[in-house]
């Protein structure tokens, strides 16, 4: 039996997060001895396997040595065949001391998650190649990003792998009851400025034709620009026609009621929003961003 460890920053709120999570019951279905090390206290997602959960275990306050040698013990001692590292990788020295003295696996997979490449790989390509070489396997979770990585930094050990996607809960929380009881369009996903492209969500809902009375704008997520969330829709005089719920660990209901779903991304990787709105039956509404969103998708997508 091979013997798997999931790397993840955590398990809550987040595409990446969540796609960790399944990722780990689909492989404890197959039969692996599955691990899985989350690195800050932030449990939300169910999961299969026995985790190591470093910020609980030892507190948040460990410096970067004492990290280190914490988990190079940890993997001297399990003796993975297998590590597939879902993190964001966008500092070189950390990740070189990691792949290189830390990380040892019989195989070794980096996961990119975004089309912004520089969260997982060095801009330079030469860095790039000390840290992975030819002994990591590079998996993209789009055929947008995979393309991208052969063209910026030439490895040759490339695969495309769409994230997993369980339709089964979303088809079984979609008919829980949801608290809004007027017509609502739908946005949700973690709450960043810089990669979500809120400010075009808010200003496209506030010169639309929609009958802002009758069709409400439903956000729901948690994340780091909460606070600019709430005071663009001041701004913008939206507060009687924003509905903002906070971070939802199974949002399916809203999106099986919503008249449509929205994407104003300015890059994604596998965008898990529409693909479980699609899965509910709800209709989408994108911007074309970095990803190639049209042929994942094999649907009409809307330029902003």
């Amino acid at each position: 039996m091979k013997k798997i460890c999931v790397i993840t920053t955590s398990l809550s709120k987040g595409g990446a997060e969540k796609s960790s999570a399944i990722l780990t019951q689909l492989l404890f279905q197959l039969n692996y001895e599955v691990h899985i090390l989350m690195t800050k206290n932030d449990l939300d997602y169910d999961f299969s396997g026995t985790l190591f959960n470093l910020e609980k275990e030892f507190g948040n306050d460990l410096s970067q040595f004492q990290k280190s040698k914490i988990l190079r013990t940890y993997f001297q001692n399990q003796k993975f065949d297998l590590i597939i590292d879902n993190r964001t990788r966008a500092v070189f020295f950390k990740e070189f001391i990691l792949y290189h003295f830390i990380f040892k696996a019989k195989e070794r997979i980096a996961v990119v998650r975004s089309f912004y490449l520089r969260n997982y790989l060095p801009k330079n390509r030469f860095l790039a190649k000390l840290i992975y070489g030819n002994s990591t396997t590079i998996v993209a979770v789009s055929k947008g990003i995979e393309k991208a990585i052969h063209k910026n930094y030439g490895f040759k050990h490339v695969k495309q792998i769409y994230n997993p996607v369980d339709v089964s809960i979303i088809t079984e929380k979609a008919e829980e009851p949801i608290e809004l009881d007027s017509d609502f369009i739908l946005w949700y996903g973690r709450i960043a400025e810089q990669v979500k492209n809120l400010t075009l969500l808010l200003e496209a809902f506030k010169i639309s034709d929609l009958p802002k009375n009758a069709i409400k704008l439903c956000i729901i997520g948690q994340g780091e620009d909460v606070d600019y969330l709430k005071k663009k829709i001041r701004e913008l005089d939206l507060k009687a026609h924003v509905h903002y719920i906070p971070f939802l660990k199974n949002p399916f209901s809203y999106v099986r009621s919503a008249k449509f779903t929205v994407l104003t991304s300015y890059y994604e990787g596998f965008p898990r929003v529409l693909i479980e709105s699609l899965a509910c039956g709800t209709p989408v509404i994108s911007v074309d961003c970095n990803s190639g969103l049209a042929k994942l998708l094999h649907i009409n997508i809307t330029v902003c």
